[in-house]
């Protein structure tokens, strides 16, 4: 599983919008879900824009994993963070991934455990 939050975590911090759709395509269902306190999408356009939106809003910052993955069957779950290249991540959050049979990412489900005030 460590590989699919790799590329997970390569789609989030992808240098591009094109970069970013050619991961989606790759390493997420056509019909990927993503779900989380403020967004909730279906397809890989819906989650491309999503990603837009997050890249605009933090210009610069990039995701890491801060702890896991935990997995088991066609789950995994791992913390992750989000802040400038090199430092401690300023938003910290925690998301659920679930596989198609295919091994590509059929929906995610995140939750938020640091935001700033």
């Amino acid at each position: 599983m460590n590989d699919i939050v790799n590329a997970y975590l390569d789609t989030w911090n992808a240098p591009t919008i094109a970069a970013g759709k050619e991961l989606l395509e790759r390493h997420w269902s056509v019909d990927a879900t993503y779900v989380d306190p403020l967004a909730e999408v279906s397809g890989r356009e819906g989650i491309s824009a999503v990603i837009a939106a997050v890249h605009e809003q933090f210009p610069g910052f990039v995701f890491s994993l801060v702890s896991g993955p935990d997995a088991h069957h066609s789950q995994t779950r791992f913390q992750w963070g989000l802040g400038p290249a090199g430092a401690e991540p300023i938003i910290i959050g925690f998301d659920v991934v679930t596989l198609d049979e295919d091994g590509r990412i059929r929906s995610v489900i995140g939750f938020l455990d640091k935001v700033p005030a």
